[in-house]
């Protein structure tokens, strides 16, 4: 009996200690799984579709099924082999796809825009590098058939002018059914999707080849808008095309000098608003911009590049949106833009991610938990009740 008795009392600090060891793989399993997965949902659930007066005007059912819903973001710059460390791939890959794979099944978009650098390296990838980035790239956005995928190119695809190539266009162009002057039409509403690379205005071969679409395009759908008594005889043999004033997709934005006018969280930090844009580099010329205005008359444009946020009004009233950048490793607080769109009217919000100086601040505070729970375990560190006990009973004693 007293046998049985001892080896009970030495086996309950063994099972103490397993007890605390699972409580401390719980505790950090349970912290990693919210700032690794639950944190997307947490976030991007608070987002809510804007709404849209410009819906069909009978009956509810067909207001809702007239507006295209529509996610908007740009600049994902998934990492390649030259420049890419395989952590911070991992870790921003991972950030991206969780984030787009919640928003998509949260939400629910129709149709969802990418605005161009959809890769870092494109314009130097070797056809290995490229094979393996545009697999990553079709994992991690990877949409359902209720859902479709439209990528634009920009520089970081391609090169920039001076560096882009026919072999380059055409490789981006196969891969993701990309050309410039396409036109999509959805609900009525059409998208003009740009090579804004290709404005460079220079004549070279791709240049042309683009603004040659683009022009052709552009008397189609200024043909359809004519109504049809005051159509000439130059739109007599062209198809028509949903009268709707297009939407510009495109990574460039158009000429701005600054963006010193630009403001919200997400915009450019201040110390690089008042820094003057290049042209044909940071935005397009001041000549492609008045082109694209001028050809199509668009009631919205769409762009990336900056990585910043940024809303400006061109000539005519005419809307830009600048999209921030959709990775963490060039924001804080990347964001995308959730579209409610019909053939006469658009509404825009803005659908924040998480900001990962939050996610770090939540796994210190759990570190600095953890340690102050295993310090104590181990009597490294007094619990207070015990010290402050100690104080009274020293405060008797003298």
């Amino acid at each position: 009996m007293r046998s049985s008795s001892s080896t009970t009392v030495k086996s309950l600090p063994l099972k103490r200690r397993l007890c605390f060891l699972l409580k401390l793989v719980c505790f950090v399993g349970s912290v990693l799984i919210f700032c690794e997965f639950l944190i997307y949902y947490v976030v991007i659930f608070q987002c809510q579709w804007p709404e849209v007066k410009g819906g069909a005007q009978v009956g509810q059912k067909e207001t809702s099924a007239s507006i295209l819903k529509a996610i908007v973001l740009a600049d994902t710059h998934l990492l390649g082999e030259i420049k890419g460390h395989w952590l911070d791939k991992l870790r921003r890959e991972w950030q991206m796809e969780r984030s787009f794979q919640t928003a998509l099944w949260l939400l629910q978009p129709d149709i969802v825009f990418i605005l161009g650098d959809v890769f870092d390296e494109g314009k130097w990838s070797s056809p290995q590098a490229w094979a393996d980035d545009v697999r990553r790239f079709r994992k991690m956005f990877k949409c359902p058939d209720s859902t479709e995928l439209v990528v634009v190119v920009g520089n970081h695809d391609i090169g920039f002018h001076y560096e882009m190539t026919t072999y380059k266009v055409n490789r981006f162009g196969k891969v993701f059914n990309f050309t410039s002057g396409k036109l999509l039409t959805r609900k009525g509403i059409n998208f003009v999707l740009v090579n804004s690379v290709a404005m460079e205005g220079d004549g070279c071969a791709v240049c042309r080849a683009s603004e040659a679409k683009l022009m052709v395009l552009s008397h189609r759908l200024n043909c359809s808008l004519q109504k049809q008594s005051h159509s000439n005889k130059r739109c007599g043999d062209v198809e028509k095309l949903p009268a709707s004033e297009p939407i510009l997709l495109q990574h460039y934005p158009l000429y701005r000098t600054t963006d010193a006018e630009c403001s919200g969280e997400d915009s450019a930090p201040p110390e690089e608003k008042n820094v003057p844009f290049k042209e044909k580099y940071d935005v397009l010329s001041r000549e492609a911009s008045q082109k694209l205005l001028w050809w199509f008359h668009p009631r919205l444009i769409l762009s990336g590049h900056t990585h910043s946020a940024c809303e400006v009004l061109h000539p005519g009233r005419i809307p830009e949106i600048s999209v921030p950048s959709f990775s963490w490793r060039n924001r804080n607080n990347p964001s995308f833009i959730m579209g409610s769109i019909t053939p006469t009217d658009f509404s825009l919000q803005k659908c924040f991610l998480p900001y990962e100086s939050r996610v770090f601040t939540i796994y210190c505070a759990a570190g600095a938990l953890l340690a102050v729970l295993i310090l104590a375990h181990v009597q490294l560190l007094t619990p207070p009740f015990y010290f402050a006990q100690r104080l009274i009973s020293k405060h008797k004693a003298v």
